[in-house]
């Protein structure tokens, strides 16, 4: 069962586009990583999920139910973690505890376990709380009532590694646990890190989805090599998938390489003398960055 689907949604805000047309679908038990740029639309459509806004146009079914504006019970089984955290700045952390378990009916189950995970205590007021300790209240708030869902809005937030690292842990084991989570993040590496397959808007446009490791085996790839003698970047110059060919020194080339256009550079290399070799991978940052390019050049 997709636990999130989406047909035709779009939400403009007077003459201004919020997302528009779009359609996507979520599967159970999946880390769904939900990537753009500011402004692209990303808290539009979590907003439309969640039955915050009502869309101009289109439908979203999450956890098989259709989203209205008041579908309390439905949200009952979502949890939430915005990007950016409001708090009651007067309040304790115990007090935002206390609050919402009087909301949902009772104590999250996993509310102790994430207080100690998370090194949180809930004694101390909001306004005397760290940006990082704010986030790990808010995480602690939207996850300890062990919902189906989770819509996690940057999650990691002003975290430090050390809790950033707890935060994947717990997003690893509740997914192993049945869960599915959507993910809306900046930061690239955490979702190569957790996420299983990836939209990416544009615009208010979903341009793309694909599973993070179909995405990867297309990722550049920069080549360093220092030829014997004399380097010409004609030896690398028109071959398919080779671009950004710069020759360094007297004797070394740079290049990029996109997707299998490895065997063919090496083969071209095998033609010739060589006295050093270094080919890295790039991020899923880089990947994301040029898929962008291509997208705002009409190639994608």
């Amino acid at each position: 069962m997709d636990v999130i689907s989406t047909a035709g949604l779009s939400k403009f805000y007077g003459k201004a586009r919020g997302i528009e047309d779009l359609s996507m679908c979520v599967p159970s038990g999946a880390v769904y990583g939900f990537l753009g740029p500011n402004g692209a639309g990303k808290t539009t459509t979590i907003r439309c999920l969640l039955g915050m806004l009502k869309p101009t146009a289109g439908e979203a079914m999450v956890l098989g139910e259709p989203v209205t504006l008041d579908g309390s019970a439905l949200r009952h089984r979502i949890g939430y973690v915005a990007g950016e955290v409001r708090l009651f700045e007067r309040e304790t952390g115990r007090w935002h505890l206390d609050l919402v378990a009087g909301l949902r009916g009772s104590r999250g189950p996993l509310e102790a376990e994430l207080l100690e995970r998370f090194d949180f205590d809930p004694g101390r007021k909001v306004r005397e709380l760290s940006k990082g300790n704010k986030q790990k209240l808010a995480l602690i708030l939207g996850m300890a009532h062990d919902p189906e869902l989770l819509i996690l809005d940057e999650p990691t937030s002003g975290l430090d590694p050390l809790n950033q690292e707890s935060v994947y842990e717990v997003i690893e084991e509740r997914v192993a646990a049945g869960r599915t989570v959507f993910l809306s993040s900046h930061v690239l590496s955490e979702v190569e890190r957790v996420c299983d397959r990836i939209g990416i808007i544009r615009s208010g446009h979903l341009v793309a989805e694909e599973d993070v490791r179909s995405l990867l085996a297309k990722r550049l790839r920069h080549l360093q090599v220092t030829l014997a003698g004399d380097a010409d970047e004609s030896l690398l110059t028109g071959l398919a998938g080779v671009d950004s060919v710069a020759r360094v020194g007297a004797s070394g080339l740079t290049a990029r390489v996109k997707g299998d256009a490895v065997d063919s550079v090496v083969k071209r290399l095998a033609t010739t003398e060589v006295a050093d070799l270094r080919i890295t991978q790039a991020s899923l940052e880089d990947v994301f960055l040029e898929f962008y390019r291509d997208a705002e050049g009409g190639e994608a």
